[in-house]
């Protein structure tokens, strides 16, 4: 029988800080067989920062695992910096990162934003790539980014009515720039409690069932404010130019083993996207798992994706 849930919990076998410039102090880590096929697992938000559960989507008996928190995020530092955060240089990023380990190719793993990087990394090194597994397909449009600020509500009223409400009635018009003033204010008593509303307004939304537990761990300190901070960030600042640049260069990638999964009933990052991304991108193996939202660990999800490692030894 194929396997349906996550490895056991492990510890990092060596863990590490890169220094990418001289703002940036990146957190890595490794766990796994040091020896094995190196992956890569790249976290969503952007700006959530990893967790030691995402070691757990691979075999650490045949995995060389390596996890990095992105520029501002996790354990990275400074937390929630927005200088030089940008896509181009969380490539690069992932290239010195690559380098610095030794590595010279590499599985990637990543859900959401992290799909976002996935590709976006693929599409600029392709050589450097094995495979690709990707999840919550997010390509980073306004209208992507619009459907977060405003069309979520239609089936979340509830979440989005009390993400709407933290902003006083003349600022509501746009809600991302009054965010932005609030997450971007230099006092704490500020962007904290802003950070907090975010973060726990997309934890409310990214699952198919509710889950307290997930909500209550996006308003943690840390995480609330990387991910709030630097989505919005990403929002209002987007750099892809055109904004369907990923999907125009996706001829670039179409060579590459790559999975696509995503829940049906994702509501962070609906399925259009994904189905998008696979029409462009026929040759990808697209597995909708019918009965899911957005969050990796999503029973269906999780075993998608673990059923996805597992199939890709196959792969050196």
């Amino acid at each position: 029988m194929p396997r349906g849930d996550l490895f056991s919990p492990l510890d990092p076998f060596q863990t590490g800080r890169l220094k990418v410039d001289d703002i940036h102090n990146l957190y890595w880590e490794q766990s796994g067989n040091p020896e094995g096929v190196p992956v890569l697992f790249l976290h969503g938000g952007p700006g959530a920062g990893a967790s030691p559960t995402h070691r757990r989507f691979f075999d650490p008996t045949f995995y060389r695992i390596v996890i990095l928190d992105q520029r501002g995020a996790g354990r990275s530092t400074p937390l929630g910096d927005l200088r030089d955060n940008d896509i181009p240089h969380l490539v690069d990023d992932l290239e010195a990162l690559r380098a610095h380990l030794g590595i010279d190719r590499w599985l990637v793993f990543g859900g959401s934003w992290g799909s976002t990087l996935s590709i976006a990394y693929a599409e600029a090194h392709p050589d450097r790539v094995i495979g690709l597994i990707l999840r919550g397909i997010f390509l980073m449009r306004k209208s992507e980014i619009d459907w977060f600020l405003y069309g979520m509500k239609q089936i979340f009223p509830e979440a989005w009515a009390h993400f709407n409400a933290y902003i006083p009635a003349g600022e509501r018009g746009d809600l991302l720039e009054a965010y932005w003033k609030r997450l971007t204010h230099p006092d704490p008593a500020v962007h904290m409690p802003a950070a907090r509303v975010w973060s726990m307004y997309e934890g409310a939304c990214s699952t198919l069932m509710p889950s307290p537990e997930l909500v209550s761990a996006s308003g943690e300190d840390t995480h609330a404010l990387g991910l709030a901070r630097i989505e919005a960030h990403y929002f209002r600042n987007n750099g892809l130019d055109p904004e369907d640049k990923l999907l125009r260069d996706i001829r670039k990638v179409r060579h590459i083993p790559t999975v696509i999964i995503q829940g049906r009933y994702d509501i962070v990052c609906p399925i259009r996207t994904a189905d998008e991304l696979h029409r462009a991108w026929p040759e990808a193996d697209y597995i909708v798992v019918p009965d899911a939202g957005h969050s990796a660990m999503e029973p269906g999800v999780r075993t998608a994706l673990v059923q996805a490692t597992e199939r890709f030894k196959t792969l050196r």
